[in-house]
C-alpha cells in the first residue's frame, strides 16, 4: 500500500511517501494543503488513497483513475468543524475501472457496516459548473450523504444550502458538461444516489441500492439536464427510483429532457412514511419518455401532479411525454410500517385511486391488481420474501428473466435515445444502449 507523492506536503495525518522512480513523479501533479489535497494526472492501477481532507480536481485539469484503485475517505471530515470531506470536481474526473477491477470510493474496511448504512459519512462528488466531463465507469460509490454545513466546498460555492441540504453520492452541474456513469454500484448512501442539475448524460447499466435515508431517490434529474436513463437496477430507494423534475427552468437553462427506458425499480417508496414515495415521479414540466421499464413491489405507479394543467413550469409535465408500456409487478407482502394507511400492499397501492396518477400514463401497461398480483419470476430474486422495507443488496440474486416470464412480452414502447450516436468523453466513446422488447433492465441470460 502506498500513497501518491505530493509537490507540496504538510503533517496533518496524510500518509505521503517518497516517489520510488522518474516515471510516477511524471503521472501526477498533487499539492496537499490543511484542507485539500489538489490532484491532476493519472492515479495508477493499485494505488491506495487516504483521503482525510477534501480532493479538488483544479479548473482545466484532468484526474484519470485507473482500474483497481482504491479511495479510503477518512468520515471524521476536515478541521475543527469536521467538514465532511468532499471530492470537487472542477476540471474532469475519469475514473475507469473494470468489472474485474472497479474503482472504489469508500471508508475504512470496519466502517462498512450495516449500522453506517445511512449514517453519512462523507460528503461525495461534486461536479462543478466549471467541470466539462466527467466518466465514472464500473466504479463502486458507498456511505456518502453527510450533511452540508458551513465550510463545506459545495455550500460555499453556492450548489448546496449549509444546514438545509445532505450531499448526494454524485452531483453534477455544467448545463453544458458531458457525462457518463455507466456498469456502476452506487449505494449505502444517506441522500440521491445521482442528482443531476445540468449536462448531457448517459447513466446505463449502473445498480443502485439503498439511496436515501428520510428522502431522496436512486436517480434525481433537474432542468438543464438531457438524459439516457436505461438498463439500471434500482433497490429500495427511500422515495423514487426516478425523479424527473424541471424545477429550475430558465432561459438559460433548458427543459429537462429524459428516456427512461428497460430500467428495473424494486422495492421503491417504502421506508417513507406518507403518501410520498413509489418509482416514478415527473413534474414541473419535464419532457419525457419513460417505457419499457418493470416496477416490482414499489408502492405506488408512476406520478405526475398537476397533470390537468400541464406544458407549465409547476405543471406535471409536458403532454408531448410518453409515460407507457410499463410492467408493474406485486408480491403478496404487506408493509412493515406502522401509522401509515395510505397503501398496505403495492397492488393496493397501484389500484388505489390517487390524484397524482394520470389517465394519460400507462394506459397500455401491464398493472398488478390485487387479484392478479403478477410475478416477473426472476432467476434468483422471490418477490413475496424480500422485504418491502429491506434495503442491503444481496448479490446472490438474479434479476435476469426466466424463459417464460410474462415480462418478456408486451413492451411496446419505442424511442431514440438522445445520445444513440454516443458522446465522447475523455478518450472513451459512450454510446446510450437501444431500446430493448422486454420489460426491465435485463431480459434473459
Amino acid at each position: 500500500m502506498r500513497s501518491i507523492c505530493a509537490a507540496m506536503a504538510v503533517t496533518c495525518g496524510m500518509l505521503l511517501a517518497s516517489c520510488s522512480d522518474e516515471e510516477e513523479k511524471l503521472s501526477i501533479n498533487q499539492e496537499v494543503t490543511e484542507t485539500e489535497m489538489i490532484v491532476s494526472g493519472v492515479w495508477k492501477t493499485g494505488e491506495v488513497i487516504h483521503l482525510d481532507r477534501h480532493l479538488v480536481i483544479p479548473e482545466g485539469e484532468s484526474l484519470t483513475i485507473e482500474p483497481g484503485v482504491t479511495i479510503l475517505v477518512d468520515d471524521k471530515g476536515v478541521g475543527v468543524n469536521h467538514v465532511p470531506v468532499e471530492i470537487s470536481v472542477k476540471g474532469n474526473l475519469y475514473a475507469l475501472g473494470t468489472e474485474a477491477q472497479p474503482v472504489t470510493f469508500t471508508v475504512a474496511q470496519e466502517l462498512r457496516t450495516e449500522a453506517n448504512t445511512f449514517k453519512g459519512l462523507w460528503g461525495g462528488i461534486v461536479a462543478y459548473a466549471s467541470c466539462q466531463e466527467m466518466a465514472l465507469d464500473h466504479v463502486v460509490i458507498e456511505y456518502t450523504g453527510a450533511q452540508v454545513i458551513e465550510g463545506s466546498p459545495a455550500a460555499v460555492a453556492g450548489i448546496y444550502t449549509a444546514g438545509d441540504d445532505l450531499y448526494p453520492q454524485v452531483t453534477t452541474n455544467n448545463i453544458e458538461g458531458c457525462y457518463a456513469l455507466t456498469h456502476s454500484i452506487i449505494r449505502n448512501g444517506a441522500s440521491d444516489g445521482l442528482y443531476m442539475m445540468g449536462g448531457k448524460g448517459i447513466v446505463c447499466h449502473n445498480t443502485f441500492a439503498a439511496n436515501g435515508y428520510t428522502g431522496a431517490e436512486a436517480v434525481n434529474l433537474k432542468a438543464g439536464v438531457k438524459a439516457d436513463i436505461a438498463g439500471n437496477v434500482m433497490f429500495s430507494p427511500n422515495t423514487n427510483g426516478l425523479k424527473l423534475s424541471s424545477s429550475g427552468q430558465s432561459e438559460t437553462r433548458g427543459q429537462l429532457l429524459a428516456n427512461a427506458y428497460n430500467n428495473t425499480i424494486l422495492n421503491a417508496g417504502w421506508r417513507r412514511d406518507g403518501e410520498k414515495g413509489g418509482c416514478i415521479y415527473v413534474e414541473k414540466n419535464a419532457l419525457v419518455n419513460v417505457v419499457n421499464n418493470l416496477m416490482v413491489n414499489c408502492k405506488f405507479r408512476a406520478m405526475t401532479p398537476n397533470y390537468k394543467d400541464p406544458n407549465k413550469s409547476d405543471g406535471g409535465y409536458d403532454d408531448k411525454s410518453v409515460i407507457d408500456y410499463n410492467f408493474y409487478a406485486s408480491g403478496s407482502l404487506t408493509t412493515p410500517i406502522t401509522g401509515d394507511a395510505t397503501v398496505g400492499n403495492p397492488a393496493e397501492g397501484y389500484a388505489q385511486e390517487n390524484k397524482n396518477y394520470s389517465p394519460e400514463v400507462d394506459k397500455h401497461s401491464r398493472i398488478a391488481t390485487p387479484d392478479n398480483l403478477l410475478d416477473p419470476a426472476f432467476v434468483a430474486f422471490d418477490i413475496n420474501r424480500v422485504g418491502l422495507t429491506d434495503y442491503a443488496y444481496n448479490p446472490a440474486w438474479d434479476l435476469h428473466l426466466t424463459p417464460g416470464s410474462p415480462a418478456l412480452t408486451g413492451a411496446e414502447g419505442t424511442l431514440t435515445p438522445y445520445f444513440s450516436e454516443g458522446m465522447t468523453i475523455g478518450t472513451r466513446r459512450y454510446v446510450s444502449p437501444d431500446v430493448q422488447p422486454y420489460y426491465g433492465a435485463l431480459g434473459t441470460k
